[in-house]
């Protein structure tokens, strides 16, 4: 089921496209490690000395259970909720390759009942102590979030723990789930103007390993052949608690939580894990470019992307500043070039992960993407002029000292804005993501650092490798509609 809620339009969008979706007002334990530092990367040619570290520091307690649960606490005084997250390392990439789609189906399954409450119950669990919920499948997680009074986290950790330990799976609400999914797909994506453009579209273009370019969604034949004994071992195999990362953050006691996160979630047994799915992409050599008729669109769209750096190279932070140059913000590059200048669009948008997240929160290859809707009397070829121009003059140019300066500061501003979002969700949604990818949340307290090290000369290095017109992908939209 999903249910149209409201949440501040960055969150929202970024909830659109995969998520099953309620939002209410808001009315000492076993251990085996503990991480709470990063140790600093050594120093290469292509990166200065350290800046002095972030004064704001996310507080950071992190364990593991003896059955590999990952357990993140972040204690905030500043309000009195708490934020409960449950995020599993399975998403669209490792689905099986015959269930394109299953991720996500899956993911309506846990709403579905567990052992000790019914279809629909955890839902009116959370709307009877006035809070909030959703889940969401993305590229490497699928993730299940509570954001409730101070008072009920016992509740909630009850709860999740409930339908982690066992699912009600049966053949009604499977294939209930299925019919729900088919029309989430027809009405997102099939009957929908620009559909899928392109957040579902350009990694199906753009990549080469099936794990990168399959749809995300599901073809409908696909989702009509999963079966209960599939939703069963799916369940058994990835919703285990050793493929799993626990936040906890908010108004709590951190020693109450780790004894009721261990009264509730350690008897639950871990499952052999199947062996990681191979991500790897071949380096691009040559532009692609590919059209897709749209029968709804009424005005052409184009969308291009280039494959990313490696996460946590150096590179990887250099593009998120040139990311911050290019193309976020009305004072970007590409916003000054087609939206002021030229008037070819009334607006231009995109990123790192862009419209399934941020450019922390996957674990493999991506995309860094731009998407724009354009008037029928300006071509694709003369935008492309415009955006190769515009990266042409940085690499000619250079990117100076003081423009790197205004990049930090435009990422330190987003940075933060993530942390804060939606009553703290931010930030565990970061927790859960380093505790899942790097095995360290505490990186939360390092990434601005990180990006401090960047110097002109590895913004150039980077910008020259990355943005080379033979590392692209070309998406137009040819609309079929009469405006």
């Amino acid at each position: 089921m999903l249910v149209k809620f409201l949440l501040p339009q960055k969150l929202r969008l970024a909830y659109s496209a995969f998520g099953f979706s309620v939002i209410i007002a808001l009315g000492a334990c076993s251990q085996k490690a503990v991480t709470t530092t990063t140790p600093a990367p050594p120093t290469t040619p292509d990166t200065a000395p350290a800046s002095p570290k972030a004064t704001y520091q996310v507080p950071v307690d992190y364990y593991t259970l003896d059955n590999g649960l990952k357990v993140v606490l972040s204690p905030d005084k500043t309000t009195p909720i708490v934020t409960v997250a449950a995020y599993y390392n399975i998403g669209f990439r490792n689905e099986p390759k015959d269930r394109t789609g299953f991720a996500h189906l899956f993911e309506h399954m846990m709403f579905q009942g567990s052992q000790n409450l019914g279809k629909m119950e955890f839902i009116q669990l959370i709307q009877r102590n006035g809070g909030v919920l959703n889940g969401s499948t993305r590229f490497d997680f699928t993730n299940y979030f509570e954001i409730v009074p101070a008072n009920k986290l016992e509740t909630i950790l009850w709860a999740e723990a409930d339908r982690m330990r066992g699912l009600n799976i049966t053949q009604d609400n499977l294939k209930n789930q299925q019919e729900v999914v088919k029309n989430e797909v027809k009405v997102n994506v099939l009957n929908q103007p620009y559909g899928g453009f392109p957040w579902l579209d350009m990694p199906q273009y753009a990549n080469k390993n099936w794990f990168n370019a399959h749809n995300f969604y599901g073809d409908l034949k696909d989702l009509d052949a999963a079966n209960l004994d599939d939703v069963k071992n799916f369940f058994k195999t990835f919703y285990s608690p050793n493929n799993a990362a626990l936040v906890v953050s908010g108004d709590f006691d951190p020693a109450q939580a780790k004894a009721w996160v261990k009264q509730y979630f350690d008897a639950i047994p871990a499952a052999d894990l199947p062996p990681k799915v191979d991500l790897t992409e071949p380096r691009q050599e040559k532009e692609q470019r590919f059209a897709k008729d749209d029968k709804l669109a009424t005005k052409p769209a184009l969308a291009f992307a280039y494959h990313m750096p490696d996460r946590n190279t150096p590179e990887y932070y250099a593009m998120g500043l040139l990311d911050q140059i290019l193309i976020q913000g009305n004072d970007s590059r590409l916003y000054q070039a087609l939206v002021q200048e030229r008037g070819y669009t009334g607006s231009v948008s995109g990123g790192i992960n862009s419209g399934l997240g941020n450019m922390f929160n996957y674990n493999g290859p991506m995309l860094w993407d731009g998407n724009l809707i354009h008037d029928s009397s300006v071509t694709a070829d003369s935008i492309m002029a415009v955006i190769d121009r515009e990266i042409k003059k940085l690499e000619t140019n250079g990117i100076d000292q003081a423009l790197l300066d205004l990049a930090i500061v435009k990422m330190r501003s987003s940075f933060y804005d993530q942390i804060s979002q939606t009553y703290g969700f931010g930030k565990a949604d970061l927790l859960a993501s380093f505790a899942l990818f790097d095995n360290n949340p505490a990186r939360i307290n390092t990434l601005e650092n990180e990006f401090r090290k960047v110097t002109p000369e590895l913004m150039q290095k980077t910008l020259r490798e990355y943005l080379r017109p033979t590392n692209r992908t070309i998406l137009t939209i040819n609309p079929l509609a009469k405006s």
